[in-house]
């Protein structure tokens, strides 16, 4: 857990799926432990924890061997080690002449974020003042601004030319997701299902059913995506990078938000993302899926509270309710692999921002429970889960869907 509240820049990353903390992460870690690493000729990975538990469903043997492609390079798996300060721990060795040149152990800490242990980096580097959702309302309202403003104050302003190009990538991901057809790899035999929820149009459809339908297809395509390896962004990790743009997509059609507003919203979102973060964690091997899907979809509801111009109170009581009735939600990928129940569960969670927004919009001045309150009890609660249900596929749906 986290004592500091860096860049929003840090939360969405750009990358291919299909796990950030599986993929992304390991990637880069190998990436920079590769270019420190001149004139070996050899390299060795121990996967810990949940990376040695579904490594291979994730993908991550996959990207290491691709970062060292050309040099030999061995990878083991240790599930059984239990003294990690982190469940997405690493050890990656580079050899020269079989003598040991190097080694780094590496956190993947969720989001596609790594630390390295003994070594300090820059994109950890404090930003914000604040890092409660109190501290920074009382700010904004002494201030009389809007969330968006803080962190535009706080990051500079072409924090909107970033967030902007994040904006067209979700898209992109979206419209490819809605494109496709056919399976998805890794052995499940899982038919995607975004094209035909969006091409399927009763003609008895109500307003409601169309809106469900939409947000959903949206949701499906862009985790499709993810689960097939292509390039999406966490919001705030792989496993659950379809909540967020599917809400705003939604949204933006039927009310004809600017990609400005959108971007004003990203920001909010981000801010609310990285305060779980910050304060608690991202990570489905640390925390379970509340960690992921629960942080998604509070992060859906307040970058929608913004679009809709909601009061601070409003917002913070959407994220509130969104990520409190995720609690207790356990990661239990099939296979190891991030498509059932992971793929679904991006569709239910981003209809779920919607209605916690709606909920927040008539309720707000009633709530009894604060964002920060339910923050810490999802890493409370995180931590107090069984191992078996944090991104090991040992229990659950995955121990009993038939092998």
């Amino acid at each position: 857990m986290n004592h500091s509240m860096p860049t929003i820049k840090e939360l969405y990353k750009i990358g291919r799926g299909p796990s950030s903390s599986h993929t992304i992460g390991p990637e880069r870690a190998c990436s920079m432990f590769k270019s420190c690493s001149p004139g070996a000729d050899s390299f060795k990975v121990i996967l810990y924890g949940s990376l040695a538990s579904t490594g291979k469903g994730h993908g991550t043997d996959t990207v290491i061997k691709k970062v060292f492609e050309g040099y030999k390079t061995e990878i083991e798996y240790n599930d059984t080690e239990t003294n990690l300060d982190h469940p997405n721990t690493m050890d990656i060795f580079s050899y020269k002449n079989n003598l040991q040149m190097d080694h780094w152990r590496v956190y993947s800490i969720g989001g596609g974020q790594i630390k390295i242990k003994g070594v300090f980096l820059d994109e950890n580097k404090p930003l914000y003042r604040h890092t409660a959702f109190c501290d920074i309302a009382g700010y904004c309202k002494k201030k009389n601004i809007r969330l968006w403003e803080y962190v535009a104050d706080t990051e500079g302003t072409d924090i909107f030319e970033f967030l902007d190009n994040i904006w067209h990538h979700m898209k992109d991901s979206i419209k490819s997701g809605l494109q496709t057809s056919g399976i998805l790899p890794g052995g499940l035999s899982l038919q995607r299902k975004a094209k035909y929820l969006y091409e399927r149009q009763p003609e008895d459809e109500s307003p409601e059913t169309r809106e469900n339908r939409l947000v959903c297809a949206y949701a499906f395509a862009a985790s499709e995506q993810n689960a097939a390896g292509e390039v999406i962004v966490t919001a705030p990790t792989c496993g659950s990078c379809g909540v967020l743009p599917a809400v705003m997509l939604y949204e933006q059609h039927k009310h004809g938000f600017s990609d400005e507003d959108i971007a004003r919203a990203l920001a909010v979102s981000g801010l609310i993302g990285n305060l779980i973060k910050t304060n608690a964690s991202i990570s489905g091997a640390e925390c379970g899926c509340q960690a992921e899907i629960g942080s998604a979809c509070s992060m859906a509801a307040a970058g929608l509270g913004e679009l809709f111009s909601m009061s601070i109170e409003q917002i913070e009581y959407a994220a509130e309710i969104a990520m409190e009735h995720h609690l207790g939600l356990t990661c239990d990928p099939i296979l190891g692999l991030v498509q059932i129940p992971c793929i679904e569960r991006n569709a239910v969670a981003a209809m779920r921002a919607i209605n916690a927004v709606n909920l927040a919009d008539f309720l707000s001045e009633t709530r009894k429970i604060s964002f920060d309150w339910v923050i810490k009890t999802m890493y409370e609660t995180g931590i107090d889960m069984l191992k078996k249900y944090k991104e090991t596929s040992k229990g659950g749906l995955a121990k009993i869907y038939p092998k």
